[in-house]
């Protein structure tokens, strides 16, 4: 199985079409210095250019310095953490010039940090980060993502925490949202007797939306930084070949299709624990389905993890002392016996009253 995983940003200025139409003439003017380059590339890098150009112009003054430390836009009693990379900025503006000049940028979703997660997810390639963004745009209005929340009730909900334990759990050590799922416990044809693929993806969004809306921002005036990412815990003890049928890898597959190409650059970082002999041909073929660049922030430890989760995740949310900030099933002593078990809590500073009333304020 695989796992799931806000600040407001500001409109292009009216000036940009202008800006746009100058930085084209300049651009072109530039032309004869790129022949060695192939024609697809020169119209690559003189778009870039252009656009760049127009993003330089509205922040020049600003952007002197790399990891400049800036105030949360939501709201300035936050004082939020927002320390930002000066190319990184940059390239956002031109893309965000980039998808308002084909009316691509709804209200809702021109977000300084979910534009740069795009554009890191296609390696800061313009055209391509505007075509993933106009597929995701493009998706949502398809299967109504936009009031999903509001028109989806997952019934079965109660069935379906038997057969594939899962939730959030406190936050780690900066205080990004801590994901855990018990993969060994699921039981897949069990899974679909209960629900069907088509609702339980369904429902797999509804929570990801909640934690893009809800958690992220809590976790973010909580930590006093933003934090737009999880760390994800998977317990794969008991894991064979047996729990990869056909459910389960259609299940793989849709999931990772949806985060990857509609929330992508949310994981942090993976640590997939209990990991033995069986797990690691199981292993073999899930990492077929994955990005290699989430590849590379997942850890398979064995049954020695417990010093290695503390390392990095300290869960604040669950309870005070060190011994008891895990699930007791992590090597913790931490049950939630008034919660229904740690992984039906969800514990974390999205359920701290204080903490909501500063992000409904603010957001």
């Amino acid at each position: 199985m695989l796992v799931r995983f806000l600040c407001c940003g500001f409109p292009p200025g009216a000036q940009d079409a202008v800006a746009i139409f100058r930085a084209d003439r300049l651009a072109a003017a530039q032309e004869e210095s790129l022949e060695k380059d192939s024609e697809d590339e020169r119209k690559g890098k003189t778009k870039m250019a252009t656009l760049k150009a127009i993003a330089s112009k509205k922040f020049r003054s600003s952007l002197k310095r790399r990891g400049k430390r800036r105030p949360d836009a939501r709201s300035q009693s936050l004082s939020i953490e927002d320390i930002r990379d000066a190319e990184e900025e940059t390239s956002v503006e031109a893309f965000r010039a980039a998808l308002a000049v084909e009316n691509l940028l709804p209200a809702d979703h021109d977000d300084y940090y979910t534009l740069l997660r795009f554009l890191k997810a296609r390696r800061f390639d313009l055209e391509k980060a505007k075509q993933m963004w106009a597929d995701m745009l493009q998706w949502r209005r398809e299967n109504g993502v936009d009031t999903i929340e509001e028109d989806f009730h997952f019934k079965e909900l109660e069935e379906v925490r038997k057969y594939y334990p899962q939730g959030h759990h406190g936050v780690d050590k900066e205080g990004r949202p801590v994901y855990i799922e018990r993969i060994g416990k699921v039981e897949p044809n069990k899974l679909m007797q209960v629900t069907t693929l088509e609702r339980y993806l369904k429902y797999h969004v509804v929570e990801f939306e909640r934690t893009i809306k809800k958690k992220f921002p809590a976790c973010s005036a909580a930590a006093k930084r933003h934090i737009d990412s999880t760390t994800t815990i998977l317990d794969v003890a008991g894991v064979s070949l047996k729990n990869f049928s056909k459910p389960a890898r259609d299940l793989i597959i849709n999931i990772q299709k949806i985060d990857g190409d509609n929330y992508p650059e949310t994981l942090h970082r993976m640590f997939i624990i209990n990991a033995g002999p069986g797990f690691k041909l199981v292993w073999n073929t899930i990492r077929g389905f994955l990005d290699p660049k989430t590849a590379t922030k997942i850890s398979v430890l064995g049954n020695k993890f417990r010093s290695k989760l503390l390392e990095f995740a300290r869960i604040t949310y669950a309870c005070v002392n060190l011994d008891s900030q895990l699930p007791d099933f992590l090597g913790g002593t931490c049950i939630c016996s008034g919660d229904g078990g740690c992984l039906r809590s969800d514990k974390g500073p999205w359920k701290d009253p204080a903490i909501l009333k500063v992000c409904v304020k603010c957001c």
